[in-house]
């Protein structure tokens, strides 16, 4: 199975895709699968605590070929009212007191199979004490609904899409289900109703070799500041969901490096437009070096709390 050949046409690319998946995590319906309180530089230029919440629900209706995260979700939609007890469950527990907050669902927030609308009232009235709320949602996804969920909440609301890659031959084949046409649609009509926009970049997506995932995940960061994102964030694409190992399995896919995603990083925080962050989860995959691993997580996080460029870390003992 794991030898066949990655499909050209969307429908057998799905199917594809759901063919090469393992089981599921079990996750409860009645809390979020997992939260925790984190700091990110704002967009006033302070560090602010945010408390993420990975809230459970079902799965994203799209099938992107590099997603892991439908292994918390569920396969049937929530009952209305469990997602504003996920989210007492974690205000309750989400210590220090944070300033921002961020919901994110494995998929998008404005899907009517993952959030109830008619839960939206009482989802707002819980987080309109944050001075900034973001949500996760599909390009696709962006409509007046946002705005009317924008007006219940009465705060500073941000919305956090996949951008992916702005090479349009290799977005077509992640199976994303949106071009860069909507992507930028979608970034116009939130920016022109004041709400921010965070796009999520990936570094070295399948089909790419190293020195062509460093170009255009640059090329992505400028895409996303030319379209009017407030904040762009690299993740370095990981295996692990099933699909992405068969392709690796076909020399179609390897990890990036920790120096790709460095030198990126860099790219995006020196052209001084607008916020740059450097996800560092799972960032021990990326890394063929013991020695200096840690000190190079901790430069990356620390640029991604100064917005400012540091010097790099020499290690004499890797290559990487």
């Amino acid at each position: 199975m794991h030898a066949a050949a990655y499909p050209e046409e969307p429908a057998a690319r799905r199917r594809w895709i759901d063919e090469r998946r393992g089981p599921r995590n079990v996750v409860d319906p009645t809390g979020p699968h997992a939260f925790f309180v984190e700091e990110e530089r704002s967009d006033s230029g302070e560090v602010v605590p945010i408390l993420t919440v990975f809230l459970t629900n079902r799965e994203c209706p799209w099938r992107c070929l590099m997603c892991d995260l439908w292994k918390n979700t569920l396969t049937e939609s929530v009952m209305p009212g469990m997602i504003p007890a996920q989210i007492d469950y974690a205000l309750e527990r989400g210590r220090p007191r944070p300033q921002h907050i961020k919901l994110y669902n494995s998929g998008s927030f404005f899907d009517r199979g993952a959030i109830p609308k008619e839960d939206y009232p009482e989802i707002a009235r819980r987080v309109r004490q944050f001075s900034r709320v973001i949500l996760e949602c599909h390009p696709k996804l962006v409509t007046d609904e946002v705005l009317r969920f924008r007006d219940l909440l009465g705060t500073k609301l941000e919305i956090a899409m996949g951008l992916e890659t702005a090479n349009p031959d290799t977005l077509a084949r992640l199976n994303k289900g949106m071009t860069l046409d909507d992507f930028a649609k979608a970034t116009a009509f939130l920016r022109n109703n004041d709400i921010s926009v965070r796009a999520f970049i990936l570094l070295k997506p399948p089909f790419t070799t190293e020195e062509e995932g460093v170009t255009w995940a640059k090329r992505s960061i400028d895409f996303s500041f030319d379209a009017g994102v407030n904040v762009a964030c690299v993740i370095p694409t990981r295996p692990g969901n099933g699909a992405v190992d068969a392709l690796a399995a076909r020399g179609e896919f390897s990890s990036p490096l920790l120096a790709s995603l460095e030198e990126v990083f860099d790219y995006g925080l020196g052209l001084k437009r607008e916020r740059a962050f450097a996800d560092l989860w799972d960032l021990h995959l990326f890394s063929n070096c013991a020695a200096c691993f840690e000190q190079r997580r901790q430069r990356l996080h620390q640029m991604n709390l100064s917005q400012r460029v540091l010097p790099r870390i020499e290690c004499p003992a890797c290559e990487d």
